[in-house]
């Protein structure tokens, strides 16, 4: 069973290019975990909505206790948390019914 990490990017307004360009450099991070399967984020349709993070993963554990856990996780931090208000909240779900 794959578990699937969402996440609503609340990125601040006017700071949309600088936040595309930063998760360029960032994805990789992630890519790099042990347990990562896929990542995909989505532009908002409508101004000032937020962007839709789904993220893949072997376990809720490969995710917040090695991702989250790891040097790598900071350095996506310092790359992409000063573009959100407030920081996201994170859920995670199973498999589709």
């Amino acid at each position: 069973m794959a578990v699937v990490e969402h996440a609503l990017l609340p990125v601040r307004a006017g700071s949309e290019a600088e936040f595309e360009a930063a998760f360029a450099k960032a994805r990789p991070l992630i890519e790099a975990s042990p347990g990562f399967l896929s990542i995909e984020i989505r532009r908002p349709v409508g101004t000032g909505q937020p962007y839709l993070l789904l993220a893949e993963w072997s376990s809720v554990a490969d995710h917040r206790d090695g991702f989250r856990q790891s040097d790598r996780y900071q350095q996506w931090r310092a790359l992409l948390h000063r573009f959100y208000d407030p920081i996201p909240e994170v859920s995670y779900f199973g498999d589709p019914l």
